[in-house]
């Protein structure tokens, strides 16, 4: 329990710890599979969170067969995975870390290990291993840096056993370890050389950061993001229309804007990783787009890609230089860069999901703390181009990320109006099942926000009056500086007026119209205005009903926006097909919701002289169809990169609403 707790105290100091770096160990004693008690340590598993672990998230095993290894001269990364696999008391448990053997050589009872920003500005310097002599004076030693694994774990265990009083090992380069034969010992010896390393930065500091000139005004966010996010895309070379795009999180502290306005920007920025466990996570150097100017989009359009085109460059040539060192083994990452780093603006982690683009800002943030405390006493130092590659392809970092199938629409943000409804929520939900990141629009923001809490994840909601256009605008605003931009809309509110036509009065048509009809233009336009800026294409769906094709009796107020509606989807496909803009409509019928609910269900029904199961099953397939349904329809149109001013019926069979 209390290895557990120490752990997640360790892991909830993103100070010391970020999104599955560092580890912790306990050795003790504990049944095997057949009873038997037998000496055992239980390590964090490779890629486990420290902030929520679980005992289950420290696989136990056999340390004597581990110990039996510093014996050897040797031990390829494939052998150390395999005998640390074979050594399991549950075969079924996680990958121990990739640490655990310098766990296992090391005699102590309780160790921690962290990345503590204060540690890695000491360490990161061309002197880092003198100084750390200095301030840690005997207290602890300090190991030359050699990249994780077997030859790491030996050469830290005999740089312990020359001064085995020492409370904690200082990885040049890396990070630090404490230990002790109680889980207090080895966190408070943890909280005291990390303190002694704080207290060494704020002595002497210099003024890190002369302020570059910059433009008198600034682009909004909201205009910004979806120009980079389309700069950082990629056409898929397999599948014809598809595009490899990316997430978007931001973040502009004073930290963080005084770190990207800085004068020399370009050399520390572009130095690498603040600790070898950053790379598979955030690449070893961030993009550098210039400051956008307010009123001059089309230049920062033009810098962006420029400089995204540049980056690839570099990074395919860095590819090609380290791969041909190891003899050409190695097949190319992802080229596309992690982090983005705009002056006067802040900073953009970017991720194939919300969650991956957070964890990039969160360690890009974290070594902007490094790197600052690092150039407030000295000079930032990383590790070397090679080491930086060794470790962004070696396959045991690699399998931190994990090797899950990517989901149909990973990398893809949907935007669904009339969100707090039946259907546009049964919608949201299809489409955060697929892989896409969602905002849930609606006037009625309470049940909205409910919805996304149900749906889970990052998804969104945004109070969206599709009636007024300055709500619209600041809705889609909103979704860009979230998640970067949009890709795919489902234009879904609306509501029904009924009235014989020849009686209606006018203001109830045009009501009906403003909310059936212009409303869907008011969100496509805002939509299609951000699809134009990303240059990646995007999908239109519209909710355009039965009514559009097959209008009942009493149903004129409510049709004719529809049917108005249904010719707006296909002058979108006309007008925006060669953008790689697709628009299409599901024409859906009964469908219990906010809209046919039961009081409308008995006045339909009784319109149309039949019971209302009758009438909730008056289709060919005598099925009732429900929200699900034309949720998994807009789903399959979404998907169909090849399909534009196409309708799609989702009513069970229907002749008389049939397209001909």
């Amino acid at each position: 329990a209390l290895r557990v707790y120490t752990t997640r105290l360790l892991g909830r100091d993103p100070k010391l710890v970020l999104h599955g770096g560092g580890n912790t160990s306990v050795k003790t004693a504990v049944p095997d599979l057949l009873g038997e008690a037998t000496d055992v340590i239980c390590i964090k598993g490779s890629g486990a969170d420290m902030a929520d672990i679980e005992p289950a998230g420290l696989p136990a095993v056999r340390l004597d067969r581990l110990r039996k290894l510093r014996a050897r001269n040797e031990l390829s990364d494939e052998d150390m995975v395999r005998v640390q696999r074979e050594n399991l008391i549950d075969p079924a448990a996680p990958n121990p870390s990739v640490e655990t053997l310098l766990h296992a050589f090391l005699p102590h009872k309780f160790v921690d290990h962290t990345h503590s920003t204060a540690v890695l500005s000491l360490v990161d310097q061309p002197d880092g291993e003198a100084i750390c002599a200095e301030v840690y004076d005997g207290c602890a030693s300090v190991v030359p840096y050699i990249m994780p694994g077997f030859a790491l774990a030996r050469a830290a265990a005999d740089v312990f056993e020359q001064a085995p009083g020492v409370e904690g090992l200082i990885l040049h380069k890396h990070g630090i370890f404490t230990f002790g034969d109680s889980a207090r010992d080895a966190y408070e010896r943890m909280i005291a050389l990390v303190t002694r390393a704080e207290e060494r930065l704020a002595r002497n500091r210099k003024a890190v950061f002369v302020t570059a000139q910059l433009p008198q005004a600034l682009a909004p966010r909201a205009a910004v993001a979806p120009l980079l996010r389309g700069a950082a895309s990629l056409k898929d070379e397999k599948t014809e229309g598809a595009w490899r795009r990316l997430i978007l999180d931001f973040r502009a502290t004073p930290a963080v804007l005084g770190f990207v306005n800085g004068a020399e920007l370009t050399r520390y920025s572009q130095a690498g990783v603040v600790t070898p466990d950053h790379t598979i996570r955030t690449k070893n150097w961030p993009l550098l787009v210039p400051a956008p100017a307010d009123g001059k989009l089309d230049d920062f359009k033009r810098a962006a890609r420029e400089a995204v085109a540049a980056f690839i460059d570099h990074y395919r040539d860095y590819f090609a230089r380290n791969n041909a060192r190891l003899g050409g083994i190695k097949k190319p990452l992802d080229p596309l860069p992690r982090v983005a780093l705009i002056p006067g603006l802040g900073l953009f982690g970017l991720g194939r999901s919300k969650k991956e683009a957070r964890v990039a800002a969160d360690l890009a943030e974290c070594a902007i703390e490094t790197i600052t405390d690092a150039e407030a006493i000295g000079r930032f130092e990383s590790i070397s181009e090679a080491d930086m590659f060794d470790m962004e392809y070696w396959s045991l970092e690699q399998a931190k990320l994990g090797a899950a199938k990517e989901l149909p629409l990973a990398g893809q943000i949907a935007a669904i109006t009339g969100a707090a409804g039946t259907i546009g929520f049964a919608t949201a939900k299809a489409f955060a099942a697929a892989g896409a990141e969602v905002a849930l629009l609606d006037i009625d923001e309470t049940g909205a926000a409910a919805n996304a809490k149900t749906i889970g994840g990052a998804a969104l909601a945004v109070r969206c009056d599709v009636t007024d256009a300055a709500s619209v605008n600041a809705a889609f605003d909103r979704i860009a500086e979230t998640f970067g931009g949009v890709d795919i809309v489902v234009s879904n509110a609306g509501a029904a007026w009924q009235g014989r036509i020849g009686e209606v009065d006018e203001a109830t048509l045009r009501q009906s119209f403003e909310l059936n009809f212009y409303g869907h233009q008011r969100v496509a336009q805002a939509a299609v205005k951000i699809m134009l800026a990303q240059g990646t294409g995007g999908c239109l769906l519209f909710n355009v009903s039965k009514q559009a094709v097959n209008p009942g009796p009493n149903f004129g107020p409510y049709g004719l926006p529809k049917a108005a509606t249904l010719f707006l989807v296909r002058q979108y496909a006309v007008d925006y097909g060669a953008d790689g803009i697709r628009a299409n409509a599901v024409n859906a019928d009964r469908i219990r919701s906010g809209l046919l609910t039961d009081e409308f269900l008995t006045e339909r029904s009784k319109a149309r002289g039949v019971s209302e199961q009758d009438y909730m099953s008056g289709n060919l397939l005598h099925r009732e169809v429900n929200a699900d349904d034309v949720g998994q329809a807009f789903l399959a149109q979404a998907l169909a990169l090849k399909t534009t001013a196409g309708v799609t019926t989702v009513d069970g069979g229907n002749i008389a609403a049939a397209l001909r």
